[in-house]
Order: structure tokens, then sequence, then C-alpha cells
């Protein structure tokens, strides 16, 4: 087994991004090391890394690559020995991958993997609208009033919640099937779509007050 499998296997993006000093937070988010963040733009995945803000994207070995400069092999020579590998030694048998023919394949069907496209595009698009929606409405009217938590979610999440949305519609489709996968992963489109479902509760409750 090459040394860049074994680092692969042995080591997650998580694992190197925290070791080399990147502050992850409860959604495995970090402010990109590679351009100006302000705030955490870019998701850390188990075996690879995507920044929403410029696109940088790769494995744990490319993360490694574009933190300090390196080449590939350099790279992997330096997580092998910040993480302690050894490289004439193979991982334990049940680290290593299933074959080939005993692996399912993610998305067997172009249509499955397009009706997840269209609902996780769906769900965007719609607290999107209700985040531009809460922008306007509950924008503070003095500098001095109490900033509303919708305005505050709105500031926090449009940008990002509008960036997903661009990637499902125009990136190439290795970059879309990622995104919907960490989407799913990470329960991300399902919290969003209970959320949506709250506040159109919460609005059918306060128009049948104002009516009564």
């Amino acid at each position: 087994m090459d040394l860049f499998t074994q680092i692969k296997m042995a080591v997650s993006v998580k694992e190197a991004a925290e070791y080399y000093g990147l502050e992850v937070n409860r959604g495995n988010m970090v402010c990109c090391p590679f351009h100006a963040d302000r705030t955490p733009s870019m998701k850390l995945n188990e075996d690879y890394f995507y920044c929403f803000g410029c696109g940088a994207h790769g494995d744990v070995i490319d993360l490694v690559v574009k933190l300090f400069n390196l080449s590939s092999y350099d790279a992997a020579k330096k997580l092998a020995y910040d993480f302690g590998i050894d490289p004439d030694k193979p991982p334990a048998a049940i680290a290593l991958p299933k074959p080939a023919a005993l692996r399912k394949p993610k998305y067997p069907l172009a249509k499955a993997f397009q009706n997840e496209t269209l609902h996780c595009q769906r769900i965007l698009c719609d607290y999107l609208h209700l985040l531009a929606h809460w922008k306007v409405q509950y924008a503070p009217k003095t500098p001095d009033d109490t900033l509303d938590d919708h305005f505050v979610e709105a500031c926090q999440m449009l940008d990002y919640i509008e960036d997903l949305t661009d990637i499902l519609t125009f990136a190439e489709l290795e970059v879309r099937v990622k995104t919907v996968d960490m989407l799913q992963k990470d329960g991300m489109i399902d919290r969003l779509e209970e959320r949506l479902k709250r506040t159109e509760k919460e609005v059918d409750a306060r128009d049948e007050t104002e009516i009564g």
C-alpha cells in the first residue's frame, strides 16, 4: 500500500485541520485559511474539505499542500511524521477498504441523485427567500434598536445559503455530489425543512389570531 493511501486512511481532514491550528466549530466548519475569511466558510468532512467562499477543496494531503506550500509527496511525509505513521507497516485489516465489488455505489442511479439534488435545492431556496424577507422585515429602525433574532440569523446565514444554492445549480458534478452528501450527512436539510415547517405554522397561527 502506498504512502498516500495510508495517510488518507489513517488521518481525517478534521484531525489534520485541528492538529495544524484551525479552529473547528460544532458543524465542522472553519474559517478558510486560503482567503480572507471572517466567518467559517470551509466545510471539513471525513475525507475531503470544501470552501464555499473561494472554492478550495481536496483531501487531507491537499490540505497540507496548501497550508505549507509543499509538494504532495512532502505533504504526505509531513503527515506521516506528525501523526506517527510508519509507512512500512500496513494499517489493521479492518481499516482496509472493501473490494470494489463489495462497495455499494453512493448514487447508483442518476435519477436518484437528481431527486436528492432537487430536494436540497427546494429547501435551500425556500430558506433563502425566508432569510431575505427577515433581513428586511426585522431590520432595526435606529442604531439603538435591539437586534431581532430573525435579523441576526438572516445576516449570518444569507450568503452561506446562497453559496450552497449556487453550487447545487452551477458547480461541476463531483462538487454537487459531495455537497448533497454533506447536506444529508450533517442533517442540515432535515433541520432546515423542519425550521420552514415551524415558521409556516407560526405564521398561520398569527394570521388566525389577527383574524379572530
